[in-house]
């Protein structure tokens, strides 16, 4: 829920208020993780469905994050448990600086790097981000930095048997005194009074010298697991991701990443309960301080924290997608753990089919990838960093035969640009992070020579978590709209078909889809679905 005019707070009277009140009066579950709800006459701060009776408006006033409440003095209710939500989907709507500030301070820029470093990823000063940061959302990069750590630490508290010493580690803080102040502060209670209202807490086992952490993945229903898990299996890179479960058990996807403290895995399943789905991660570690990294890199790449109801609600409209949005609620737009990866993932699958780039992807993998013993079965490897693969791949010589067992057995121009794309990835000639602008990232992808426009937006829509991106000259694309009659009056599909002929069918989709923005990725998802 996003107003047209960006406010902190809003109280009675405000453009919004209204509607928000009516969301918590109905306790309506779609909102929770979107706003909070501050309630002076008690000092504390709910989600929007929290069970308790509703307070009178003039008490009220809603917050766009847990950190602005929490400046305000407010702490979070007991009851409700706001911090255990989805997070917001206004992020990635969001193309300003505020949303761009949240993705990087919800991956721990904040934690690595300082406000300094955040900032100078952003490219603005210390001094300017913090004043449109506390003017936007009511919190300043540190204070959102804090909400983040505590929410990392409740989850720790709740789900794990770490002490006390082990859960401030993890979340971040720089010392016990200062998570136990912000614990009590926060939700005035103190981490072992937490602790002792949950459920047993399951205990940490180690792989090797690796801590295993076990913890349950808030998402907003409705969510099509089967769709998300499908489409990281159909991509699955052997060695670095295992997919995979026995008939009855719940959905299973594994993988490598790379993570600030060095190579971790994670393992989650997805299994359905009698409404909905629930979902649990096992993150494998090098360092505790990488726990919050982790899960906000795993709720991008199971794009948990979308707004379904509003993405289906949307394209229901369109006549034609309606019986898929039915037939397939909550469908998400699969994002990234790794940039850098999905940028050479994207080139290597330019023009050719999911399967055979991931053949190509999984001999580049085994060749050039770092090896890495993990205890969830399958992974062995960790994908092969810039600039591993910039020096692995050997330039095309034009006049030598070709070696029948090069690493990278695609046409010498594609190879040339992954080579050089990997280099200047290595460099920092060219950046790709999740704190960019759409636009900008776009346009320095594109100026790069054999990078088009669909592999420009495919980055973004996997990175940034772009939800109206649209992919131009996409192929599968055009064959989901004709299986779902978008382009039934149009001639046919066959590679016999004449150039100009496909050229207009392509600009007839993109205008059509200029009516399903902002989801327009999310309507792409439908028509790749429809396509296979």
């Amino acid at each position: 829920m996003v107003n047209d005019e960006v406010r902190a707070v809003c109280r009675p009277g405000d453009p919004g208020f209204a509607e928000q009140y009516r969301a918590i009066d109905a306790r309506d579950t779609r909102f929770d993780g979107q706003f909070y709800t501050a309630v002076s006459s008690t000092g504390i701060y709910c989600r929007p469905s929290c069970p308790a009776r509703t307070p009178a408006e003039r008490y009220v006033s809603f917050y766009r994050s847990s950190a602005a409440a929490q400046v305000a003095g407010y702490r979070a209710c007991k009851r409700c448990l706001p911090e255990a939500v989805p997070g917001t989907p206004e992020w990635n709507l969001r193309g300003d600086v505020a949303g761009r500030a949240m993705r990087l301070i919800g991956d721990g820029q904040v934690d690595r790097a300082g406000v300094e470093g955040l900032s100078e990823r952003l490219g603005y000063t210390p001094r300017h981000l913090r004043r449109i940061l506390t003017e936007q959302l009511g919190a300043g990069p540190l204070a959102l930095a804090r909400a983040r750590r505590a929410h990392t630490a409740r989850a720790l508290l709740v789900d794990t048997d770490l002490d006390a010493a082990q859960v401030a580690f993890a979340a971040g803080f720089g010392s016990i005194r200062q998570f136990n102040d912000t614990i009590l502060e926060v939700f005035a209670m103190t981490p072992l009074d937490i602790r002792a209202r949950a459920k047993p807490a399951a205990r940490v086992p180690r792989s090797g010298a690796r801590p295993l952490i076990d913890l349950q993945l808030p998402v907003r229903q409705p969510y099509d697991a089967p769709g998300v898990f499908a489409f990281l299996a159909s991509r699955a890179i052997e060695g670095v991701e295992s997919v995979g479960s026995a008939e009855g058990e719940p959905l299973r996807y594994a993988r490598t990443l790379r993570l600030p403290g060095g190579p971790a895995a994670i393992e989650v399943h997805a299994e359905n309960g009698i409404r909905d789905w629930t979902l649990r991660a096992r993150i494998e570690l090098s360092a505790l301080a990488d726990v919050g990294t982790a899960v906000s890199r795993v709720r991008r790449l199971l794009d948990l924290d979308a707004d379904p109801l509003a993405v289906d609600h949307a394209l229901r409209l369109d006549q034609a997608l309606a019986p898929r949005v039915s037939a397939t609620p909550g469908i998400r737009v699969p994002g990234a753990v790794d940039s850098h990866e999905i940028v050479i993932r994207a080139l290597i699958g330019q023009q050719i089919s999911v399967a055979a780039a991931r053949t190509h992807l999984g001999r580049l993998a085994a060749g050039l990838g770092t090896p890495y013993a993990s205890a969830f079965e399958g992974l062995t490897r960790l994908f092969p960093e810039p600039g591993t693969l910039a020096e692995g791949i050997p330039n095309p010589d034009a006049d030598a035969p070709r070696d029948p067992e090069r690493i990278l057995r695609l046409p010498d121009r594609q190879v040339r640009t992954v080579r050089d794309t990997a280099a200047a990835l290595a460099s920092g000639e060219l950046t790709v992070h999740l704190g960019q602008d759409t636009h900008e990232l776009r346009a320095a992808l594109e100026a790069r020579p054999g990078i088009g426009p669909w592999t420009a937006s495919y980055i973004a829509m996997r990175v940034l978590g772009d939800p109206d991106a649209w992919l131009p000259g996409d192929v599968a694309l055009l064959a989901g709209a004709r299986a779902l009659g978008i382009l039934a009056d149009l001639a046919g599909s066959e590679p016999a078909v004449k150039p100009a002929t496909r050229a207009m069918q392509h600009r007839t989709l993109e205008s059509r889809a200029a009516d399903w923005a902002p989801w327009r990725s999310y309507a792409a998802m439908h028509l790749w679905r429809a396509a296979s």
